[in-house]
């Protein structure tokens, strides 16, 4: 950043001297050091937007650009063989130029997102496999705390961006006067700094920040886009959203949900009847990795460890329930007698 600056300031002053020194366009010393530092002050703002500006969106304006100025020339060559006066055809020629090269420009920069840089190989064979390659943690993954223990796996790769609108986001759930938040917060600062001290993963502050956008999930798509980057989430509204605009993402919930075992109809599980499930004669109980299993006709059975049978498994994005049967066999044995 100082590094930029410093460039900017040696640009600007070499600029602003050199038009002082030669006074372009007959004006005098005063006017030309004015003129000098507004044109030096515009080449930095257009450079400082430049910066923020893709290369696919750049290559998209200067094609955009230049089919537009061809259109313009092209019509020009036309308009001179009309018997329109000298002035008024100066004029249409100039203004086609400008309408057109304008035009061209702002709808190449549009449409440059749509370009597959990719498969032009050489140097931009790398461009989206390293936009890729960032993923931007979201404030529930951060809170939820599993994310650390699959980058201590090694499974994540590329560099972890923090952008600083998750952070501020992060501290407010820390400093809230609800005790339950407080903790949560505090929980995803302590996982920060834990998967910071991980050796072999890259964890970056991101200052960047999108001023017009109030709610943070729909910033951290445009971050995404804007870096072409993944989004790693939790949060099952945030996953919908960002896949609607095309935008990728690594969801803990489902890597969770597709790592627990296989289990098939008919198959036999020994499982700890805990509470009563909501319909008649239902009982509830839980793997050891949280999912859910409703068993019928095992209401007297709470508080009790049982065998029941696989009837069959719900799978959905928030994750899997298993459904099965308990065998009263006590009762089958009086019921057959002696």
């Amino acid at each position: 950043m100082l590094e930029t600056l410093f460039v900017r300031l040696i640009f600007a002053a070499v600029f602003v001297f050199n038009s002082y020194y030669f006074q372009p366009f007959g004006l005098n010393k005063t006017l030309s050091l004015i003129a000098g530092a507004l044109a030096a002050l515009t080449i930095i703002l257009f450079e400082a937007r430049l910066r923020r500006t893709s290369v696919k969106q750049l290559i998209g304006a200067a094609i955009g650009s230049i089919l537009g100025i061809s259109g313009a020339t092209m019509i020009g060559t036309m308009l001179d063989k009309t018997t329109v006066e000298t002035a008024t055809l100066s004029f249409l020629q100039i203004g086609l130029f400008l309408l057109m090269g304008y035009i061209g420009l702002v709808m190449g920069a549009n449409k440059g997102d749509l370009l597959n840089l990719a498969a032009l190989g050489g140097v931009f064979s790398g461009e989206r496999r390293s936009g890729r390659n960032y993923k931007i943690l979201d404030t529930s993954v951060i809170i939820d705390g599993r994310v650390a223990d699959v980058c201590e796996t090694g499974f994540i790769d590329g560099i972890l961006l923090i952008p600083q609108f998750v952070l501020r986001e992060l501290q407010q759930v820390a400093d809230s006067a609800d005790s339950l938040k407080r903790n949560r917060g505090r929980r995803g600062l302590d996982i920060l700094q834990r998967i910071q001290k991980m050796a072999g993963i890259d964890v970056q502050i991101l200052e960047k920040d999108f001023p017009k956008i109030r709610e943070v999930d729909l910033k951290l798509i445009e971050l995404a886009k804007e870096l072409e980057g993944k989004i790693v989430t939790n949060d099952f509204n945030l996953n919908k959203v960002a896949q609607l605009q095309g935008v990728p993402v690594l969801n803990i919930n489902e890597l969770a949900n597709s790592l627990k075992p296989v289990v098939l109809p008919g198959e036999m599980m020994k499982v700890f009847v805990l509470k009563e499930g909501k319909e008649y004669n239902q009982g509830v109980a839980y793997l050891d990795d949280g999912t859910m299993v409703v068993v019928d006709n095992a209401r007297k059975m709470i508080g009790k460890t049982i065998d029941t049978s696989v009837t069959s498994v719900l799978q959905t994005t928030a994750g899997k329930m298993i459904f099965g049967r308990y065998e009263d066999r006590s009762h089958k044995m009086e019921a057959i007698g002696p």
